[in-house]
Parts: C-alpha cells; structure tokens; sequence
C-alpha cells in the first residue's frame, strides 16, 4: 500500500502490440523456424520491435501515443469547442483504487484526463536517501515514498493511462509548503534540481525497487513531460523560470477566473479557476481540496452533511460549466485528489461532473497537454481576441462575428478574484 499522504491547500490494437513486446524486454522478436518441406531458404530477417528500452528499462519508446486528437485550427467565425480539464494531484494508487477506477470514468464517458504523478511514489522507503530535497536533509518528504508493492500498482496505472491517451505530468516529489524550506522559497537552481529528480526516480524505478520483472512505462520521460502543477500552488515564479529552460510547455499552478487563457514567456498559463459555490457568497477554487477546506476545514465534518458537500461541490463545478459553455467557451480547468475526504463525497462529486460536462454538445474533455496543442495551433489574433470576454461573457452580436477577422477587438477589463485557500 502507498504510503499515507499529507495533503495541502492546495483495448487499443497498437497498445497490446507494444505490450506484448514490452513483456519480452527484448529489442528484437526471435526468428521463425525454416519449414521442413520445400526448397531451403535463409530465415527472413526479423522485423524489428517498436519497443526502445531507455536506461534501465525502467521506461521505453513505444512509438506514437494513441488516441490522440489532431488539433485543428478555427475557421473564420467558428464556434471554439468547450475544453473541460480534470487534472489529479499526486496521481498514485493504493488501496482505495482510485486511480483505476477512474481510469475507467474517463473511459466510460470519453474523457483525457492529466495525471500528475508525484516522483517519490516511484521510491521505496529503503532508497529514500536517493532524494536530496532543496533546503532539506535528504530522505526527507512530507508526503512519505511507497512499498514496493505500491509501486508495482502504480507504475500498471501510469502504463494503462498513457495508452488510454491520457497525460503523464509531474507534482514533484516531497510536497514541501509554507516558509520553512516550501517549495515557494526555492530559487530557480533549486527547481531544477527537483525536476531533475522527479525525473529520475521516473526513469530509474526498476532499478530502485529491484522489479526487473515489470513492464516499463511505455514514454521517454524526457519527452512526455511537458508540465506541472506546484505542491500548494506555492513557488510559481520561480518554477516557470526553471520549467521554460527544461521544456516544459504549460504551468497550472497560479489562481485566475474563467477567462481563455495566454502565455506567459515560453509557457502557456493553464491556471486553475475560481468557481462558484452554490449557496454562498464567494467563489472557491476549482479543486476538491478547497471545497473541503470551506466546508469542513480540511477535518472530517458532520457525516449528515457529507452527501449536502459532495452536491455542492459538483453542482459549483457544474455552474461553473455552464457559465462557460454558455458563455465565453473558455477551458474549464479542474484539479482533484486521489482522496477519502469527508467520506468519498468530493470522489463521487467529480464523477458526476464528468458524467454530465463530457457527455454534452461541442465539449472536449481533454488533458493539458492536448489543451496546449490546440491552443498552438490557433491564430493567435483569434485567441486574442477570445480573451477579450469576461467571465461567463457570451459574444455579441454571435460568434460567426465576433471571430469574423473583419471584426475588431475590443479589450476587456479583467482583475481575477481571490482564492478561498
């Protein structure tokens, strides 16, 4: 079982092909026999896997990543898709069966989703003098590592989830927050220095954890990484000031309203989104953690008003939706916890948003990353002027002209409200 955590405020044809060379850990398949009738003939050269082992084996090229999306670029006057983003922190499985059960959600109702796996689940309690956290003695980490068998389930989570199309990003390893030593204190060095081991721990699990006998991960990390979200949303600046130097392509780590989102240098802000919640005065942020913190204050409340929470909570993210979809079409963006808390309610809330946002008209439940590539693929006059719409702000006179390029654009006044942490 994963070690326990302590949170803070914040059947694919082309995949069993590689999985069935995955098994073999071999760069090549074995030849076939000559024939025992007929002229003799040298043995056909063996085609080649599309299996890469990298390093250890720990993980592998495999080719292509399936079912993914071909970005396409607006027409003149085109309604923009609705673009929801679910996103987990810490993405890991252990006994609550989290993690498989909504790879099977996302199934179920088409949704990609992005998990953010946190390096030092990939770490067994016995290597943890592996990880030198910046500011801290090495071996040390607020959120724990794992047992090898936490490992093994985890890594058969991230394999099925990459093959399904979902994204691999990174919440780092040892979740450090608040002043002392938090990860909203480390310099740009010191970010580098994580990233470079939440990569490692990603890339050398085998080694660690002696389980020579796993499949790899079926990526080049190197490659599949391309972005993050910040442990309590702390020490954005001077991430991205690392992340723009290592590749990364998108941060989703600051505090913004529903409004179509921009690049900030070389990275694209996906900020997670003030939401509102039903029945009182002031929004909260769009992650379950939030809504716990609001209603229970990140202790275990009331059982009587466990279901009342859960309700709240889809019903904020469905209004949230809504006002979207509606209205600018600006991307829904979602952050969750593989959590328990006050019962499972805020689990069940976020399986019926999914089921009721993925299912509709024109909406595209997607990861980040895939986010990203559309949003590459604009013209980017167009998003320009799509980030002229306030909140909930649906076009005007419609959307064939507002997008029309003959159609001028007229800057909106925009300050993003406040996190309720």
């Amino acid at each position: 079982m994963m070690a326990a955590t302590k949170r803070a405020t914040f059947g694919v044809t082309a995949a069993a092909l590689s999985l069935a060379a995955l098994a073999g850990c071999s760069g090549q398949e074995s030849p076939a026999k000559e024939g025992s009738h007929g002229a003799k003939k040298a043995p056909a050269a063996a085609p080649k896997s599309p299996v890469r082992l990298i390093g250890d084996g720990s993980t592998a090229y495999t080719g292509l990543q399936p079912l993914q999306p071909v970005p396409k670029k607006l027409a003149p006057g085109e309604k923009p898709p609705q673009f929801v983003v679910f996103s987990w922190d810490g993405a890991g499985e252990d006994s609550q069966r989290l993690f498989s059960h909504f790879r099977k959600v996302g199934q179920k109702y088409d949704a990609k989703m992005t998990y953010f796996l946190s390096g030092v689940y990939l770490l067994p309690e016995g290597r943890k003098d592996l990880y030198n956290p910046p500011q801290h003695s090495a071996g040390r980490s607020d959120i724990g590592f794992n047992d090898v068998k936490g490992i093994r389930d985890t890594v058969e989570q991230i394999r099925g989830a990459w093959f399904e199309g979902n994204e691999i990003g990174t919440h780092f390893n040892g979740h450090f927050c608040g002043k002392d030593g938090g990860v909203g204190t480390w310099s740009k060095d010191e970010w580098k220095s994580e990233i470079a081991q939440a990569k490692s721990f990603v890339k050398n699990w085998k080694s660690n954890a002696a389980l020579k006998d796993v499949k790899p991960l079926p990526f080049d990390y190197e490659k599949e990484l391309v972005g993050a979200r910040t442990p309590c949303l702390e020490g954005r600046k001077n991430f991205m000031r690392a992340a723009s130097e290592m590749g990364f392509r998108y941060d989703t780590s600051g505090v913004n309203d529903q409004i179509w989102p921009e690049k900030q240098g070389k990275l694209w802000d996906l900020s997670m989104q003030l939401v509102p919640v039903p029945g009182r005065a002031f929004q909260t942020l769009s992650m379950d953690y939030n809504f716990y913190m609001n209603q229970s204050g990140a202790t275990r409340g009331d059982e009587d008003r466990h279901a009342y929470w859960g309700d709240q909570m889809r019903d904020g993210l469905v209004q949230a939706f809504e006002r979207s979809y509606k209205g600018n079409r600006a991307p829904l963006i979602i952050g969750n916890h593989f959590e328990s808390w006050n019962g499972g309610t805020y689990m069940r809330a976020i399986e019926e948003t999914i089921k009721t946002v993925c299912t509709q008209r024109d909406v595209k439940c997607v990861s980040f990353r895939q986010l990203a590539d559309w949003l590459d693929t604009q013209d980017p006059q167009v998003l320009a002027k799509l980030r002229t719409l306030k909140v909930g702000q649906p076009p005007k006179p419609d959307w064939p002209t507002f997008l029309n390029p003959a159609t001028p654009a007229r800057p909106a006044t925009h300050a993003p409200g406040t996190a309720q942490h």
